[in-house]
């Protein structure tokens, strides 16, 4: 069995590849048990997500999600993903979890937009500093033509630093302080948050806008407000968005969102059931909680180009 680091792991992901892979097995399927969720400590969250290919990879993830972290100077999340041939069961390689998170779930993101976003939007607003917002310019960029880059958090000085590394990536980059502002001039809003409180509003945003929301995968975290969702389309990456994500949860606890409000999943998106953005004006949202073929997809991707 190998061992693959996160260098080597990100290395073997590139946007515009991962992307494709998700895609692809978005469209064929494969099988995904409903993830199990411990919380082996007061302060800490356990889920355990697998994901399989019949007679081909299976993979299994384990995530550890620790809010509290961050007072340390630590990720707030640490995951692995354990690689095996399906027919046997041999494991293959246990390869960098943090880091396929990370990269699948910006990917995630940017395989919604390449069909939710309008083709000329060019301003994407990050809210949120951390691991996976800080990747989302480079995974939107495959899939719009991005260049300039809005960056709002909680603590300024991690936007600054965001927005500087970003200009050293070729983005027209600034850290923003009026998070309103900014949402009413994007084109697309990625908020990826542990945010336990909404922190966009729907009065902010305008005709045409796409909101991604890639915090909020447990019940109890928010990043969205009940208007967010009133007049826009809503897709969600799985069926599993609407039992896990207090943005939802929320919003169906009132009677503004059902299950009917739903417009379609990255399935239905990826195997030509489900339209996708058909009017210019017409404002968007796509929520995910991340799911383990994402994971799959990936994990393949890093053992073929490790092995």
């Amino acid at each position: 069995m190998r061992i693959i680091g996160a260098r080597a792991t990100a290395a073997a992901l590139p946007f515009h590849r991962l992307i494709e892979a998700l895609r692809a097995l978005f469209a064929s399927g494969c099988v995904v048990p409903q993830r199990h969720v411990h919380q082996p400590a007061d302060a800490m969250t356990s889920l355990i997500m697998p994901a399989w290919v019949p007679g081909g990879p299976y993979a299994v993830k384990i995530v550890n999600i620790a809010p509290g972290n961050a007072a340390q100077g630590l990720p707030s999340l640490h995951s692995t993903v354990l690689l095996h041939d399906g027919a046997t069961g041999k494991p293959l390689a246990l390869m960098d979890g943090d880091t396929i998170t990370a990269r699948r779930t910006a990917a995630a993101s940017a395989l919604a937009a390449s069909y939710l976003a309008r083709q000329d939007a060019r301003h994407l607003l990050v809210v949120g500093a951390g691991r996976v917002a800080a990747l989302l310019p480079e995974a939107y960029a495959a899939v719009r033509p991005i260049d300039r880059v809005s960056v709002w958090a909680r603590r300024p000085e991690a936007a600054t630093a965001l927005a500087r590394r970003w200009r050293r990536q070729g983005f027209d980059a600034r850290a923003v302080t009026s998070l309103e502002q900014a949402a009413a001039e994007a084109d697309v809003i990625s908020c990826a948050t542990l945010s336990t409180e909404p922190v966009v509003k729907g009065k902010w945003l305008r005709a045409g806008n796409h909101l991604d929301l890639i915090g909020s995968f447990m019940p109890a975290m928010r990043e969205a407000d009940d208007d967010c969702f009133r007049g826009s389309g809503l897709y969600i990456d799985t069926d599993e968005a609407l039992a896990k994500s207090g943005d939802l949860l929320g919003p169906m606890s009132c009677g503004i969102l059902d299950r009917h409000s739903v417009q379609g999943t990255l399935a239905s998106l990826c195997q030509g059931q489900t339209p996708g953005r058909r009017d210019a004006l017409r404002r968007t949202v796509f929520k995910s909680v991340g799911s383990a073929l994402e994971d799959l997809a990936a994990a393949v991707l890093v053992a073929d180009k490790s092995f």
